[in-house]
């Protein structure tokens, strides 16, 4: 990408993952935009009180963005709200800042990845439409380990290569796949073949799928987060006690 087509970009999809203030009538946004990946925009005057950018720069919202300049933040031109989609609320919004924290801890900044961007939108659409999250939220992670070098396989076992028996149970050795389990596993989380084969198939319509798929995340995604926590899951855990 050339220096020219950095210094000015117009008419980009993307969406708002965090904001914070800036100077004393300003903003930071960290955008997701399908061609440009990540990347930190300058909303100037977004906090005076008749800015037409106070009420355009939400989360969750598709938006048309423009920007220029270089360096690590660019200056925000344009944001104009896209439209056709509600806005998310209770579990729905919890799981969508559950997605922005992992954009903005693991996806670095200008490293374009369309797919994950059409895996980030179509997330949000089913999660404010009221489609089951859980569902969402597992395609979205796969997509995401994906595309970031991390592509978990799953319908084989990693030393026979031979696909996975549905009635056997298996561990999941990280970036290398499942294994049968011999014996007592320990600590590890055992898995069913049948489901890391339904999960494979994006199938989550059975309860067992669901919490296996929900542990097997959880694992590869604290692992390459290398210690970092996040606020929005533990946010989550804390409402459910309650």
């Amino acid at each position: 990408m050339s220096a020219a087509d950095k210094a000015r970009v117009d008419g980009q999809p993307g969406y708002v993952l965090h904001t914070y203030p800036f100077r004393e009538t300003s903003l930071i946004a960290e955008v997701f935009s399908r061609d440009y990946g990540r990347v930190g925009l300058a909303a100037r005057g977004a906090r005076r009180p008749r800015s037409a950018l106070r009420g355009v720069l939400m989360a969750f919202q598709p938006l048309e963005l423009g920007w220029f300049g270089q360096g690590e933040v660019r200056t925000l031109a344009k944001a104009e709200w896209v439209g056709g989609q509600p806005l998310l609320q209770g579990e729905s919004l919890l799981l969508g800042y559950y997605l922005n924290e992992l954009l903005l801890k693991l996806l670095p900044r200008e490293d374009p990845h369309p797919a994950l961007f059409d895996a980030y939108r179509e997330a949000i659409a089913a999660l404010a439409w009221g489609e089951p999250g859980q569902a969402s939220l597992r395609r979205f992670e796969k997509s995401l380990l994906k595309e970031l070098g991390y592509e978990i396989p799953l319908e084989t076992e990693v030393t026979t290569r031979e696909r996975l028996d549905p009635d056997k149970r298996y561990i999941y050795l990280i970036e290398c796949g499942p294994t049968e389990a011999v014996g007592a596993a320990g600590d590890a989380p055992v898995f069913t073949g049948r489901a890391l084969l339904a999960i494979a198939a994006d199938d989550y319509s059975e309860a067992e799928t669901r919490l296996q798929a929900r542990q097997l995340m959880r694992m590869l995604i604290n692992h390459y987060l290398g210690g970092q926590p996040l606020s929005s899951r533990r946010v989550f855990m804390e409402l459910q006690e309650l």
